[in-house]
Formats: C-alpha cells, structure tokens, sequence
C-alpha cells in the first residue's frame, strides 16, 4: 500500500469520527469530540496494519477490535441505584469503531454510509424517544416524586444559569420539568431560580449530580433541592 493510500484512508477514519463526535459534544456527552475520533483512528489504524501483514490478519484484527471497544465502552457505563447511564455513549463508541475499520479497509462510501446512519440515529430517534418517554411517564406504575430545585446566583448569570438547567434536564429522559420561575432575594445583589422537577421513581442521585455541575458555575451562591410532593399508583 502506497503511502497517499495510507494517509487518505486515515484521514477518512479521522475525518468521519469527528463528525459523531462533533454531534456528542454537542449533546454534552461524556464520550464527545476528541473520543469518538481517536476511536475511529485507532480503529484504521489496526485495519491498515493489519493490511500490511496480509494473510488473514484483518478478520483477526477485526475481531479484536471488537472486544476491545468493548472493554473502553465498559468503562463509560455507570450504575446509579437501578438505573444504568452510558449505554448509548458505549453504543456510539462501538459504532466509531466500525466507522474507523471500513476507513481502514478502503471503503469510504461505506464508511460514510454509516456514519450518516449513526448521526440520524442520535438526530431523529431521541426526540421519538422523548415523546415516548413523556407519553408513558404518567402511566408509570412506580412511585412519582416532586422536586424543588432552588438556585441563588447573581441577576447577570440569570438567564445562563435558566438555559444550562434546562439543557442539563433535556438530557435526561428520567427527568421532566413543570415549571421554572425566578424570584428576588432579600439580598438585592443575588436572585432565586426555582424549578419544579418530577420523576417517575425516585432520582435523588441524578439530580444530585445535576446540583453539583451548577455549584462549579461562577457567581453562583447556593444550589439545594428537596422532596416537596410524592404519588404512588400502586
């Protein structure tokens, strides 16, 4: 293999990997930009080398990147009480991976194909997803819980502080937001933020986490939240 094959075969790998990851850092995912295309080009590269050895070392190395994708997808799986967050970010860095090994294999078109498919999927099927989520959410046998979330900050960080909460919110399938309001504070220097959250089953780690990415904003005083209202349907 010549080495202008070589080089746009990686550059293929590079190029369509940082398309996924473009669209993850987008979504603020754990696995974003830098991940899926180092996945991808990692990926072409074991399939270029294992062109270069010939003989039936690109199935083997193929399989190998299999299970080994595996085990780094794994690793972005996380287990909060029954609930089990990072399967999608595995997902996607699997399909990196196969994105990287047809680059590798001189199959662009292909490539390409997929990492179309990939992108749609994450475009289209999560806002489907959503509505149903938020469709079978009152139908939930589990116990519903409300949330007050309350945020103190600075009035100039106000409407930033309003936006990043509900991109953090939109993120979650688990979690729907009923109301959002600002109020003044005794302290005519700093003003409340207060969100109305509920869930169909207790989330208290979930919105924990939530909590503590809004206390590392700058000029932000005090964030608490607190159970105000719960409903079984049993």
């Amino acid at each position: 293999m010549g080495i202008l094959d070589f080089t746009l075969r990686l550059l293929t790998g590079l190029v369509l990997g940082a398309a996924i990851g473009l669209e993850r850092h987008w979504r603020q995912k754990r696995a974003g930009l830098r991940t899926n295309t180092l996945v991808s080009l990692g990926a072409t590269a074991f399939m270029l080398l294992s062109i270069e050895i010939g003989g039936d070392a690109s199935a083997r190395v193929a399989s190998y990147i299999i299970s080994g994708i595996g085990f780094l997808g794994a690793g972005v799986i996380m287990k909060d009480g029954l609930n089990v967050q990072g399967l999608n970010t595995a997902a996607t860095i699997w399909c990196s991976a196969a994105v990287g090994s047809l680059s590798g294999m001189g199959k662009p078109r292909q490539a390409l194909v997929l990492t179309a498919v990939i992108m749609l999927t994450h475009l289209i099927l999560r806002p489907i997803g959503r509505r149903l989520s938020k469709l079978t959410f009152t139908q939930s046998t589990d116990m519903e819980i409300d949330y007050l979330f309350t945020i103190v900050c600075k009035p100039q960080i106000e409407n930033q502080v309003r936006v990043l909460l509900m991109q953090m919110l939109g993120n979650e399938d688990d979690l729907l937001l009923q109301s959002l309001s600002s109020d003044d504070t005794e302290d005519s220097d700093k003003v409340s933020i207060q969100s109305v959250i509920k869930t169909a089953s207790p989330q208290d780690g979930l919105i924990e986490r939530v909590a503590s990415r809004l206390t590392i904003e700058e000029h932000v005083a005090k964030v608490s939240w607190e159970i105000i209202g719960t409903q079984s349907d049993l």
